[in-house]
């Protein structure tokens, strides 16, 4: 519903805006800029789905074999520490405890398809022991916060849209979005912790923590020990090598478990297909309204407005590109996406407005459509702070994305 009026606001702020320059600007060729840029959109949203079959095949063929193979049965039992303590209300040994981490884990790698089946049956489980049944519990919000903070290890998604674009490194973004999801999920937890006075200094907590912040800050101080060069070298030299240790990985925990592995990345690249021609409806209509949007002279104004105020304030306007992408991402993940295939199309996949649209996808998940979705499933209708925990965990990444993507970028 939220997308339907921001798609239609799209088309008639662009309407009114080119009509002005018409009328008083005598501007006549608005109009037939508009008309163009909406079969140019639409092919290029064509081209971009069509290009996305092989990469979304391959990985998901290789979600797939690690799927099967257990690594996100052994991914859920690593957090189990930390996860016992984050949902206290939940009995011992209830089946929706390995739910939830089977959720999380699938997150975690980006098995999409995976998450949200289990994500749904999470809800219902947690709605079981609900007494109250149209308002949402402790765990459920710290289940939706988790979710919402968008936690991802391997942002196959914004890496292929990169690939496909023409970036020279398409995997140059790995370890920043990590950082930013990093901080995202961290401020989410902590304001769902405060709510409802969870102890976060219990030895387990703060081990598990510590340790993550210890090894985060670790990584930005030896990032910020590098020269620019150096940097762009080890960034992708990284975030290759690790990918690649984690198709082995994911292969060899295949074997160890007598999985045909060839048959089950068969299986996940037909999903990656179907995946690819799925999207094509959605991705032109985004990129259609966007290029009329654009075309209009609209999104000019926009950002001229947000960047004359950016300077007023004092601070470097290069990022406002990007903006779009940030302000879409809690109400659309595929309005987002087009933003940042846009920001990408427009200034360049490898410039930093391009960069940081990425940074801006990958560092948070899509707030209103998961709690809408989630709490839609079970029926409940007072959500308490889950809106605004969520979006908080929204701004720290949007927050977070920014300032490493100046120190990376």
């Amino acid at each position: 519903m939220v997308l339907n009026y921001i798609w239609i606001a799209f088309f008639l702020i662009a309407f009114v805006v080119a009509l002005v320059k018409l009328v008083f600007m005598g501007d006549t060729s608005v109009f037939p800029a508009m008309m163009d840029s909406t079969f140019s959109s639409a092919e290029t949203a064509f081209t971009i789905s069509l290009g996305l079959t092989g990469v979304l095949s391959l990985w998901l063929g290789i979600m797939k074999i690690g799927e099967q193979g257990g690594v996100v049965n052994m991914l859920a039992r690593l957090m189990s520490p930390l996860f016992t303590r984050l949902f206290p209300d939940i009995p011992k040994g209830h089946p929706v405890t390995g739910t939830i981490f089977m959720n999380i884990s699938a997150n975690m790698l980006g098995l999409d398809n995976a998450a949200t089946p289990l994500g749904l049956k999470a809800m219902e489980q947690l709605q079981e022991l609900n007494t109250r049944k149209d308002t949402a519990t402790n765990p459920m919000i710290m289940f939706l916060v988790l979710n919402t903070s968008g936690l991802t290890l391997i942002p196959v998604s914004v890496m292929v849209y990169r690939a496909q674009m023409g970036a020279a490194q398409p995997t140059d973004v790995f370890i920043p979005i990590l950082l930013a999801t990093f901080f995202s999920t961290l401020v989410g937890m902590i304001a769902v912790c405060i709510y409802q006075r969870i102890n976060l200094f219990n030895r387990t907590m703060l081990t598990i923590l510590g340790g993550m912040c210890a090894a985060v800050g670790l990584i930005i101080w030896g990032v910020s020990q590098l020269s620019r060069e150096q940097m762009d070298l080890y960034s992708s030299q990284v975030a290759n090598i690790f990918l690649f240790l984690i198709i082995i990985g994911f292969i060899v925990a295949g074997m160890r478990k007598r999985v045909n592995v060839y048959d089950a990345f068969v299986e996940g690249a037909k999903e990656g297909f179907q995946t690819a021609v799925r999207i094509i409806p959605y991705l032109v209509a985004v990129l259609v309204a966007i290029g009329v949007f654009r075309a209009s002279g609209a999104m000019d104004m926009l950002l001229d407005g947000i960047a004359a105020l950016v300077a007023a304030l004092g601070f470097d306007t290069e990022f406002v590109g990007a903006l779009p992408t940030a302000l879409m991402k809690p109400l659309s993940g595929s309005g987002a996406r087009g933003l940042m295939v846009d920001a990408m199309q427009t200034y360049g996949a490898d410039s930093f407005v391009g960069r940081l649209a990425c940074l801006f996808q990958g560092s948070t998940d899509t707030t209103f459509y998961i709690l809408a979705v989630y709490f839609g499933s079970v029926g409940i209708r007072k959500t308490r702070y889950a809106v605004p925990c969520g979006l908080l965990a929204d701004a720290a990444g949007i927050i977070a994305a920014l300032f490493i993507c100046y120190l990376f970028f």
